[in-house]
């Protein structure tokens, strides 16, 4: 029921306000983003990742990356020009939707509903780069997050990289999450998710936390091993005192 929920979230997302749901950069919210900058901004965060793989070395080879959470595909596009093909996976069918409407006659991109707590319908071994950014995040249950960050190392080919990003402390006041609360209560009992949305800015978007080292030991019994770890702490009085962790590991 949570993977339903947070399907039914994000479908909702993906009609009401797409862009600013994938990147809630400030001043965006409501239409607030242009198409253009918004997969544009995915063509730079992808140029910084790229600068991460040479300093790091891995991966080794660079035909297939997958990236999960991919939403409209702003990062997927940006990956495939670095690599032969890039797969995007996203839990909602409107989000796949609206990527492959917007990549349409993009080369070496492939987008994909996946619905599931793990990532079977890949095979072993069968990406040389798997990134997640501000996707795991909004994963409501952390069993579940577990699972997919397990799968990463299973789908990794061996000298390959695994790039995810991940709250690693998010203070005790914001984990309350009163809104995304209250918007789920009201569309149980009838409220339009429009109305929800735009009238009292209320919002369905879970905001989950690991510390660092729990996923340090988590990538570890993956069969992974941890290059690098970046944590950079939030400002602002929206996310005052949230630690946003990167972890950088290979196989």
């Amino acid at each position: 029921m949570r993977i339903e929920r947070q399907e039914q979230d994000w479908n909702e997302l993906a009609t009401l306000d797409p862009y600013w749901a994938i990147l809630t950069a400030p001043g965006k919210r409501f239409g607030g983003w242009d198409e253009d900058e918004f997969f544009a901004s995915g063509t730079a965060a992808a140029a910084a990742v790229a600068d991460q793989m040479e300093r790091l070395g891995h991966p080794r080879e660079r035909r297939r990356a997958l990236d999960f959470g991919c939403g409209l595909g702003r990062m997927t596009r940006a990956f495939a020009q670095q690599f032969d093909e890039a797969v995007g996976v996203d839990i909602s069918e409107e989000m796949v939707r609206g990527a492959n409407k917007h990549n349409a006659g993009v080369p070496g991109v492939l987008f994909v509903l996946n619905r599931a707590s793990d990532l079977g319908q890949f095979s072993d071994s069968s990406f040389d780069f798997v990134y997640s950014a501000i996707a795991l995040q909004h994963v409501p249950d952390r069993g579940t997050i577990e699972s997919y960050i397990r799968e990463f190392f299973r789908v990794l080919r061996p000298e390959g990289l695994v790039a995810f990003q991940l709250p690693s402390h998010i203070p005790a006041i914001f984990r309350l999450q009163w809104r995304r609360r209250l918007y789920s209560g009201l569309r149980r009992i009838g409220f339009d998710a429009g109305f929800l949305y735009r009238r009292l800015h209320l919002v369905p978007i879970a905001m989950s936390y690991i510390p660092e080292s729990a996923i340090v030991r988590l990538v570890d019994s993956a069969g992974g091993r941890v290059l690098d770890v970046e944590t950079l702490s939030a400002s602002g009085l929206m996310n005052a005192g949230v630690k946003s962790t990167t972890y950088y590991a290979t196989r």
